[in-house]
């Protein structure tokens, strides 16, 4: 399973690639927002340092919502990198839009998806991941990772493609699951990543064998 940081924090991004484990960064207007990231210049330049740094798939979100909106900025956004991944909304006009993108080599993201057919029809467009929202669908009382399991269990039944990208990470406890019920890729904030780390019988070992290693001197 690949791991993509969702920030655009670049130092955030950074400390990710140094700890040898990022194979990607997610974007969204959001996140850009978060950064104070404002003007069509600033955000291109944004873009560009975070593929950069990455060395990897960087989706970068649309923000039209109509068929030719979508295409024109999703053009833009691909000719600025390589990497860049287009990001595009689960709605009818981005269907279409993914459609369009894979018939002419672009990279997609289906992004705000929460069901498994939404799931199915991002894959019959052709789109290069597909982006389900567990964090917000176990906040509506639902099991996100059981519609990951889902998604997983359809797409090897029909030879589908398209990777399955977990979205709205809470922690650490759900990038395990995800990887569990065959998740391609987990994006998620630094902190749940870095949770991974963390036991504290761990702690408790490694403090035991630095005090024996000090008696050794």
């Amino acid at each position: 399973m690949q791991f993509f940081i969702d920030t655009a924090n670049l130092s955030q991004i950074k400390e990710a690639y140094e700890l040898g484990i990022l194979d990607g960064v997610t974007t969204n207007p959001s996140l850009m927002a978060k950064e104070g990231i404002k003007g069509a210049e600033a955000i291109t330049k944004h873009y560009m340092d975070i593929c950069k740094i990455a060395n990897g798939p960087v989706s970068a979100e649309v923000i039209a919502t109509d068929f030719d909106g979508i295409i024109a900025e999703g053009k833009v956004l691909a000719a600025l990198d390589k990497n860049i991944v287009v990001k595009v909304p689960m709605i009818k006009d981005g269907i279409k839009a993914i459609k369009w993108f894979t018939d002419n080599g672009i990279q997609t993201n289906c992004t705000l998806v929460f069901s498994a057919g939404q799931a199915i029809l991002a894959a019959k467009a052709g789109a290069t991941y597909v982006s389900p929202f567990i964090g917000r669908i176990d906040d509506s009382s639902w099991d996100g990772v059981n519609l990951i399991e889902q998604i997983a269990h359809i797409y090897r039944l029909q030879g589908f493609q398209t990777k399955i990208l977990a979205a709205s990470i809470r922690n650490a406890l759900h990038i395990v699951r995800c990887a569990e019920v065959g998740a391609d890729v987990c994006t998620c904030p630094l902190d749940s990543i870095l949770g991974l780390l963390k036991h504290p019988l761990t702690d408790i070992g490694l403090a035991k064998f630095l005090e024996d290693a000090k008696s050794m001197k």
